[in-house]
């Protein structure tokens, strides 16, 4: 594998045929973290649109008229719809798509799911644009501060409605009419999957401290028993929930500050040794392979630890390391890398919903993880032959929607051969150019075959 192919597919998003040649592919990759997060395609749908489906909602609920509620639902749906659709669009048509898999990175790592419960669906893409996006070339800290305080992770993990034992509204019993408790899930997901992992040296009273900790933060304006505030759906930190009193996290003690207090154990958590470790793994095993040589993992966890999770100085310690760029390593696609692949190899700009159908059929739509780790990335987990078999299968239906595009019906076919790596006696170039085959049948050929199904 060359080194052109190293830096388009497996830090990109894949090739194009104009892209046959590349200079030189690490500046190119590394070109790319200079200045500002990049930005999106399109215009998304605003808080406001957002903020106002979620009330309907409420209102047909509150209204228990059947009709009300079915509009309010497909209301929600098309607003997570254009979500994911300025988000395929944006990766298809990106110029920094290393930059753009960096976003995707961290967006699943601090992950949200709309398969969770429809009050995150439509909140999921405003979470990665206004939470993840922004911050993922700033330090860790502040990216995970900015989750930790979206109305979409409040919801998705239920710290919105997190009350101490011993605040105001715990001693009473109750909230309106719904009992209240201490709720565990953010902050145990927090150790576990979002900083110092599993093996970080926490225990569950680790656990049950920072719940109490993180009592008090939740959301506004979503209506209903959670909160029945004006105003955009946003952060909130409710003083009369918050668990008073001085706790303690993996040995250091919090004095009671309020939401103060969060911040200083989100602070504290993001800077632990064990976090560096745990993420420096994650990320040499989502750019360079499923098994990273240690020596990758030993040099983004001394840069993590020099610049306090500096992600931009991280990125590119990266994107330096001599064993990113071994053509040995291959990572294997998985469904949203394969479809934004092709369709960057053929040419396509303009997406409609039908593309974002494709990757609910194939197991892996935006921001709907089956659990709050994420998706996965290795190759067993997508590379067995049920999903191989419904790859193929689909693979028609593909190339039937990219060559009614008017770029796709006019590209050079033989090009596709040129955005993949392959070995000297493969079949695909002399199969691209044979007329004897449809156009859109040789597109589905080559995009099932096994070189498409790699990127690195």
């Amino acid at each position: 594998m060359s080194a052109r192919h190293v830096a388009l597919n497996r830090f990109g998003l894949g090739a194009r045929p104009s892209e046959a040649t590349l200079a030189d592919p690490q500046g190119w990759v590394r070109a790319q973290l200079m200045g500002k997060p990049p930005s999106l395609v399109g215009t998304p749908p605003s808080i406001e649109a957002i903020t106002a489906a979620y009330r309907a909602q409420v209102a047909a609920i509150q209204s228990q008229d059947q009709t009300r509620r079915q509009q309010a639902a497909r209301q929600i749906v098309a607003l997570s719809a254009a979500e994911v659709n300025t988000l395929l669009t944006t990766r298809v048509a990106s110029e920094r798509p290393f930059a753009e898999r960096w976003v995707a990175f961290w967006s699943n790592h601090l992950c949200v799911s709309s398969a969770a419960s429809i009050r995150v669906a439509a909140l999921a893409g405003h979470y990665e644009r206004e939470a993840i996006r922004p911050n993922v070339f700033g330090s860790f800290e502040g990216l995970l501060l900015a989750s930790a305080k979206h109305p979409a992770m409040l919801a998705y993990l239920d710290n919105a409605q997190s009350v101490g034992p011993g605040s105001l509204v715990g001693r009473r019993g109750r909230r309106g009419n719904a009992p209240v408790g201490l709720n565990e899930n953010y902050a145990r997901e927090l150790l576990e999957l979002h900083t110092v992992g599993v093996d970080g040296g926490y225990t569950q009273r680790d656990v049950e401290q920072l719940a109490r900790i993180l009592t008090g933060w939740t959301v506004q304006g979503l209506g209903g028993r959670l909160d029945r505030g004006t105003g955009s759906i946003g952060f909130r930190f409710l003083p009369s929930m918050h668990e008073p009193g001085s706790k303690e996290v993996l040995g250091v003690r919090y004095a009671e500050r309020g939401e103060e207090e969060g911040v200083r154990v989100l602070r504290d958590l993001a800077r632990h040794p064990s976090t560096a470790r745990f993420l420096a793994t994650k990320i040499a095993r989502h750019f360079v392979a499923d098994d990273p040589a240690p020596s990758v993992v030993d040099a983004l966890v001394t840069t993590w630890r020099a610049t306090e999770g500096d992600l931009r100085a991280v990125a590119t310690t990266l994107v330096a390391h001599a064993d990113a760029w071994d053509a040995g390593h291959r990572k294997f696609r998985t469904p949203q890398d394969w479809l934004v692949a092709v369709l960057r190899a053929t040419g396509v700009r303009e997406l409609n919903p039908a593309f974002g159908l494709l990757l609910r059929q194939l197991g892996h739509q935006p921001w709907a993880p089956s659990a709050p780790k994420g998706y996965g990335d290795l190759t067993r987990e997508w590379a067995d032959p049920d999903a191989l078999m419904n790859r193929a299968e689909l693979a028609r239906s593909l190339a039937d929607r990219v060559m009614r595009d008017g770029r796709a019906r006019a590209m050079d076919l033989a090009g596709l051969a040129s955005t993949v790596s392959l070995r000297s006696d493969d079949p695909l170039p002399g199969l691209l150019t044979d007329g004897t085959i449809p156009p859109a049948e040789r597109v589905a050929l080559a995009v099932a075959g096994p070189a498409f199904q790699w990127r690195g």
